[in-house]
This record gives structure tokens, sequence and C-alpha cells, in this order.
């Protein structure tokens, strides 16, 4: 069988300098979701819309492990799915429909990110859902919505169902398939992933030792906007953290940035 090449010439001179930056943090969330261990083979997606455009948006070549990506290699699709680009690879259609389902509706995101890891599937099987149990979940419920399973997504009629539910909130669980954030920065919608997956882990294991659970007051959840501006004096967690996150990723798989 022959496969496509790794060897993706760089792209920076026929884009944007807005759009190659995209490029490179886009790539870099991919890597940090590998580093993470949140990949699952080729089998997920994030997308990030490209600075200036109506409705473009960058996405993964489907066949790339997320170790390989980089901001030369990533495909620029319309909302129709036609590739603006020259590339041997394809682009997941399951990714395609969620993607620019959510990029259709939510203008105010540039990114959309999407995985199925263990803990997060478990917890979207479970009915009660996330459960107010850490701190970490007054974050996740304070703008957290569901989607009820329908399959792979591969039918555009799924569409205004899935934008119904997400509505205005950074947080959704599909059900009985994982967890999805978006974010107005890539950096924002990796640290809400990281932060629901956090939520999920630690459920999974309260749940695991059997005891009764504290739940965390109601009143609490509602105050979990102001602290977390006030935690991240203003700046967002995704401004804080995604530098030291760079360092971190030049240091253990170098590359994305080419």
């Amino acid at each position: 069988m022959s496969r496509p090449g790794l060897d993706f010439p760089s792209c920076q001179q026929r884009v944007s300098a807005a759009e190659w930056q995209t490029r490179v943090d886009l790539a870099a969330a991919y890597r940090l979701v590998a580093l993470f261990k949140w990949d699952d083979l080729v089998f997920t997606h994030i997308s990030a819309r490209v600075p200036g455009t109506e409705g473009e948006f960058l996405i993964n070549p489907y066949g790339l492990m997320f170790e390989e990506m980089t901001a030369s290699s990533l495909i620029k699709v319309d909302q129709q799915g036609n590739k603006l680009e020259d590339s041997p690879y394809h682009v997941n259609p399951a990714g395609f429909t969620i993607h620019s389902a959510v990029h259709a509706a939510r203008h105010d995101v540039q990114c959309v990110l999407h995985t199925h890891t263990l803990n997060g599937v478990a917890v979207s099987a479970q009915k009660g859902g996330v459960l107010p149990i850490s701190q970490q979940s007054i974050f996740v419920l304070s703008s957290l919505a569901y989607h009820d399973y329908e399959g792979v997504a591969l039918r555009d009629d799924e569409k205004p169902r899935l934008q119904q539910d997400l509505g205005d909130k950074t947080f959704l669980m599909l059900r009985n398939h994982g967890l999805l954030t978006v974010g107005q920065t890539i950096a924002d919608a990796f640290l809400s992933m990281y932060l629901f997956e956090a939520v999920c882990t630690i459920q999974v294991r309260a749940q695991s030792g059997g005891g009764e659970l504290i739940p965390v007051h109601p009143e609490i959840i509602s105050t979990a906007g102001a602290q977390s501006r006030q935690v991240t004096r203003g700046q967002g967690g995704g401004a804080l953290a995604w530098p030291g996150l760079l360092r971190r990723l030049d240091r253990q798989m170098p590359g994305y940035d080419s």
C-alpha cells in the first residue's frame, strides 16, 4: 500500500502572518494533545478559523498522527468541505461535520477541540454527566452543554441540533462519544480541554473509590466565572499557560512550527 509522505514544504511565504501564527499554534495544540495522551490515533480533530476569512478553517490531514503535525501540513477547507490547497491527505468526514457546524454558528470562537479520551467517554456515558464534586468541575459546570449521540457524525441534518445544543457554552459533552471545547484562541480551547479532561478523570477515580461523594454547593458554581477571572487576573487561563506549554513542547516534541 502506498502512503503519502511527511515532507511538507513550508507554506509560510504563501500565507499571511496571521494565518501562519494560527497554523503554528494549531500544530502545537495537536502535538500537546499527543503529549498529554488525549489522542485517539488519527480519529479526533482540532480546527482553527483562518484569520480574515469567511468560514475557512484549518484541520488535520486525515492519517497523520498528532505528534507528526506541522504548521505547513494542516489543510485549509471552506464551509462546503473543499480543500483550498493541494494535500495528499483527505479530511476526516466526521471531523468536518462537527467543526463546520460549530464554526458556522460560533463566530466568536477561533478554535474547536474534540477528543475521545477514555475518561471523557466514560463520563459521557453516565446519565448524570459531570458531577459537582471537585474544584475543577465548577468551572466546567458553569458553561456546560450536552448533545445526544446520533451515531458517527456524518449527516448534515445533525448540524442544527449540535449548534443548538452547544449554544453559547464553552464545554460540550457529546453523549456516548467524547468531549468538545471552544475558545476565542487556540490556547483557550486547549486549556478548557485540559480542565474538562481533569474533571472527568477525577470523577471516574472518585466513583471508583465506592464511597459517598460530597457535592459542591450550587451557589459556589454560580460564582465560578468571577473566580476564574480573579485567579487569572483577567487574562484568561490560556494566555497564562500557553507560553509554558510551548516551552515544554519545544523540549519534548519540537518541529511543529515548520
